[in-house]
């Protein structure tokens, strides 16, 4: 059974709670239109990503009241959306993504683990991993930085994960790191990676929304500055090339101890010739 994904592309308004909640509505809706099981928001949608408002107050866990917009939408469609926010939980500030599926309350499920270092005196990071099953799909969860981290993803991948979800934010400029790490992690683990990326305000954000299949190919990607990218997560595919291209699994997890010899001497300068 394959999954369809949608993965959104666009603009969150810092600090426009209210608005970014009923923009990730329409989003369902649109993925609705498109045939999509499942969309995913960029990193901090529904805050924004904004170290002023990361300081400042944050929606909390305890009162979940307004996601009513989305969860309507949710409820309506038939779709589950994950969909990251800065929230306070407790003493703690956390980028946290949310799972919203019809007709269950929304679930905070997974916290950002690999904080950037303007997060670190903000936010703490969390402390494991989570994926969640759609019939023959795994879907595992991760956000922007932990992308950068191939271990994190060989965890998904272990823990048997079809599709490595990203939520992000980058930076101009950003954009070659970006597209290398998420196509590596791909081939790398020989499973899809789906990437929902921020655009515009504050800082610029480049975007890059795409899936990339099992051998690190993109399969598709948003036309234009917002919109979705749509594909289906196939379960055979990841395991025909996991049969066909053997790194995920010929690698080792029994290499041994890290052995070093003791230090050379350089290489001593030729005579030159007079």
């Amino acid at each position: 059974m394959t999954v369809r994904i949608a993965t959104v592309q666009a603009e969150a308004v810092p600090g426009a709670m209210g608005r970014n909640v009923a923009q990730a509505a329409r989003y369902v809706g649109d993925s609705a239109t498109a045939g999509a099981n499942v969309v995913l928001f960029p990193e901090a949608f529904l805050t924004g990503y904004d170290e002023t408002v990361f300081t400042g107050a944050l929606p909390r866990l305890d009162d979940l009241d307004w996601l009513s917009p989305l969860q309507d939408a949710v409820d309506e469609t038939g779709i589950i959306g994950v969909v990251n926010t800065a929230v306070q939980q407790g003493e703690n500030r956390t980028l946290t993504d949310l799972v919203i599926a019809p007709g269950r309350p929304p679930v905070p499920v997974y916290a950002k683990q690999h904080l950037h270092a303007s997060e670190r005196g903000i936010f703490t990071p969390g402390a494991g991993g989570y994926s969640f099953r759609l019939g023959d799909v795994e879907l595992a969860l991760s956000v922007c930085y932990d992308a950068n981290f191939p271990e994190h993803a060989a965890a998904a991948a272990a823990a048997g994960a079809t599709a490595y979800l990203n939520s992000g934010a980058y930076f101009p400029g950003g954009d070659r790191r970006r597209d290398l790490h998420l196509a590596a992690r791909a081939l790398d683990n020989s499973m899809y990676v789906v990437y929902s990326g921020l655009v515009g305000a504050p800082s610029g954000f480049i975007g890059g929304s795409a899936v990339f299949d099992p051998l690190g190919r993109r399969v598709a990607a948003v036309d234009g500055r917002e919109g979705l990218a749509v594909a289906d997560i196939d379960p055979a595919v990841v395991e025909k090339v996991r049969r066909d291209q053997r790194m995920w699994t010929d690698r080792r997890t029994d290499l041994g101890a890290f052995e070093r010899s003791s230090a050379f001497d350089p290489p001593r300068p030729r005579p030159t010739a007079l």
